[in-house]
């Protein structure tokens, strides 16, 4: 699909991602500042575009729209609702019965739940079910404090959520009746999580609260007194926030050995995750603390593909304090995953995902990539070099679903499209960027009776309309069905942006509102190939634009950039102990 006029293609390869990087290097991404401020606003449309021509690809989708910021001021101006696969598989394909009106009065009724603003907000869709993000949960100080809070929490730039002349009567309630204070605007939070069918809420923090200067600014679901949040399945998993990304920096971009600590004293939430989801991965989580940060980064994204690959209609919520580090590794980490096995985003070339994962999942969810790059904590980075450790099977969604689907009662039609593949070398590239692969455990334990599945018709997506969905601020992007295969639709049960009366009981948590189709399985070329273009498309693009941090010359370092960056990413083997 073609960009604008005078543009390049949507993720059109090495210049489209190059001005993207250069863009997100220069500026915090800030809705409520128009993308970025005039200077820029241009790329930043350009980006925004790219990204909606990329989900159209493969999705039906609708547009939230957040343009100065009116919901969050650091989430994407239009926020991408994704209903339901485009792509003609030659099957039933249901209208979503999520009522866009309704999920937009909901995430605005849920804004101040959450810090920052930062509400649940989908951005994968996976066998039907919602991947959401959002940030923690507000404490007293965040509810209270609003752009005093802001001001303390951000080092001292004004970077409020909501100004004063903003607010409504009902925020004048809040503030004036203490006990009622969160019942409200949890029990918000609560009903936008019911819509979106979430029942699994992975917190990353590795603190019950957030404390500033004495005051408990955040607070988490997992700790919350009223347990508002008991009929949600809780995982705490603890992860290093981007500080602990300098040290990987300081030790030239090797996470292998690099072990947080975890005696700290804000260090106060232990991992706990329910055992029935715990057991069947067969990780020893009781020795998290000893994992270095590979070995965690990797049995994380396991235990996400995992929830997500259930056979139930749940879909997932994963944050961190603020959103924007922590949480979009591994939204983007999972996203690049499920890509890889041909289950999401199944159109898409390497370069084009790269491109969608950078810009929406990263930039358009205002990480502060300035800051954190002056700091010296390079966790974006992190995030595309570590693909070379869930490049085998053992990180393959598809894997799971072929072992649930090889049984009695798999359909002949399907095991007729199967067929067997050698394995291929999984360092082989076509990048002249060429790069060691550095294979995780267990990686070609399938050999060549490895059987590769992924949704039918990737090749033909179904062309895109724009039209009118129910809510003014609200624009339907569908695929126009033909004559002979217009899917049957479903009664949904009435609702409007302005109701607010629906009953409790449509939604309690794991109900799933959405009926979508559910992808047929063909072969796929190697998940580790895959994944190994968009690193390569990445290193190569970062190095001539943004480029690693240099150490300081010293005996014992290799020294100079060249020599960093070749190190860092595996170009050159280490010369010894740093």
């Amino acid at each position: 699909m073609a960009g604008a006029r005078g543009c390049p293609p949507a993720g059109g390869g090495e210049r489209a991602l190059a001005e993207l990087l250069l863009e997100f290097s220069r500026a915090q991404y800030r809705a409520k500042d128009g993308g970025g401020g005039a200077a820029s606003s241009a790329k930043v449309e350009r980006i925004e575009t790219r990204c909606l021509e990329l989900f159209a690809k493969d999705y039906c989708y609708s547009l939230i729209q957040n343009v100065n910021g009116e919901i969050c001021g650091h989430y994407p101006r239009q926020i991408v609702f994704l209903e339901y696969e485009s792509t003609d598989r030659g099957q039933d394909v249901f209208e979503s019965t999520v009522h866009v009106g309704k999920l937009q009065e909901l995430m605005n009724r849920s804004r101040m739940a959450r810090c920052r603003g930062r509400f649940v907000c989908p951005v994968i869709l996976y066998k039907g079910k919602h991947v959401c993000r959002s940030a923690t949960l507000a404490g007293w100080g965040e509810l209270y404090g609003r752009t005093g809070y802001n001001y303390i929490f951000s080092g001292g730039s004004d970077d409020a959520w909501a100004d004063p002349e903003d607010l409504s009567e009902e925020d004048t309630v809040f503030r004036n009746a203490d006990s009622q204070l969160f019942d409200k605007v949890r029990g918000h939070d609560i009903k936008l999580l019911r819509y979106l069918s979430v029942r699994y809420i992975c917190d990353l923090m590795v603190e019950n609260k957030k404390v500033k200067f004495g005051l408990n600014v955040t607070s988490s679901e997992k700790v919350d007194k009223a347990q508002r949040y008991a009929d949600f399945t809780l995982l705490s998993i603890p992860y290093p926030g981007c500080e602990f990304f300098k040290e990987y920096k300081d030790r030239d971009y090797q996470a292998e050995g690099l072990v947080f600590n975890w005696k700290q004293g804000y260090v106060d939430a232990p991992l706990s995750i329910p055992p029935a989801l715990s057991r069947p991965l067969n990780i020893a989580w009781s020795e998290y603390q000893s994992w270095d940060l590979v070995q965690q980064t990797q049995n994380y994204l396991k235990l996400l593909i995992s929830l997500i690959n259930g056979d139930d209609d749940s879909g997932l919520l994963v944050h961190c304090i603020s959103g924007w580090d922590r949480t979009p590794l591994f939204v983007a980490l999972l996203r690049l995953s499920l890509w890889a096995d041909g289950l999401v985003h199944a159109s898409l070339a390497p370069a084009e995902i790269l491109y969608l994962t950078v810009a929406y999942d990263w930039f358009l969810f205002g990480h502060m990539l300035v800051d954190r790059l002056s700091k010296g904590e390079e966790i974006f980075f992190f995030c595309f070099n570590f693909l070379k450790h869930i490049a085998s099977e053992e990180f393959s969604a598809a894997r799971l679903q072929r072992r649930k689907s090889l049984l009695p009662g798999f359909t002949v039609e399907e095991l007729c499209m199967l067929k067997r593949r050698p394995r291929g070398s999984p360092t082989s590239l076509s990048s002249s960027f060429s790069l060691g692969l550095e294979s995780s455990p267990g990686a070609g334990s399938f050999a060549a009776e490895a059987v590769e599945l992924v949704p039918a018709g990737v090749q033909a997506p179904g062309p895109c309309r724009k039209g009118r969905a129910a809510s003014p601020q609200a624009v339907r992007w569908g695929r126009t069905p033909r004559a002979d295969d217009r899917p049957p639709r479903r009664e949904a049960k009435s609702s409007s942006s302005s109701s607010s009366g629906q009953s409790d009981a449509a939604l309690r948590a794991g109900s799933s509102p959405l009926e979508v189709p559910k992808p047929r399985l063909v072969p796929v070329a190697d998940r580790g190939s895959r994944l190994q273009e968009v690193r390569s498309a990445f290193l190569a693009t970062y190095s001539s634009t943004i480029g690693l941090q240099a150490l300081p010359p010293s005996p014992s370092s290799l020294g100079g950039l060249l020599e960093q960056f070749a190190r860092g990413v595996g170009l050159r083997a280490n010369s010894g102990p740093l």
